[in-house]
């Protein structure tokens, strides 16, 4: 148990840097992806923090998540009123 979740601590690190890098892209607009990579990588260090008992980070990483999930909404409510996104 101990190593699937090191191993979705990792991934989530992982998620949300990449989701940076893809903010920093030029060429095209990630921004979409970029909001699921940051909801899912909170998610994933949030259990993690969890599990060793880190309340600060997990906390942190809770807040992060529910930030990416109303930026979800609100793109959706968006896309759905206006069509564009």
């Amino acid at each position: 148990m101990q190593t699937l979740i090191d191993i979705m601590g990792w991934v989530g690190s992982f998620f949300i840097l990449l989701s940076y890098g893809l903010t920093l892209s030029k060429k095209r607009d990630f921004s979409v992806p970029s909001r699921y990579l940051n909801m899912v990588g909170g998610m994933l260090i949030a259990i993690n923090c969890l599990y060793y008992n880190a309340i600060p980070p997990f906390v942190t990483n809770l807040i992060w998540s529910i930030i990416a999930i109303l930026s979800i909404y609100r793109a959706r409510k968006h896309f759905i009123n206006t069509g564009k996104q």
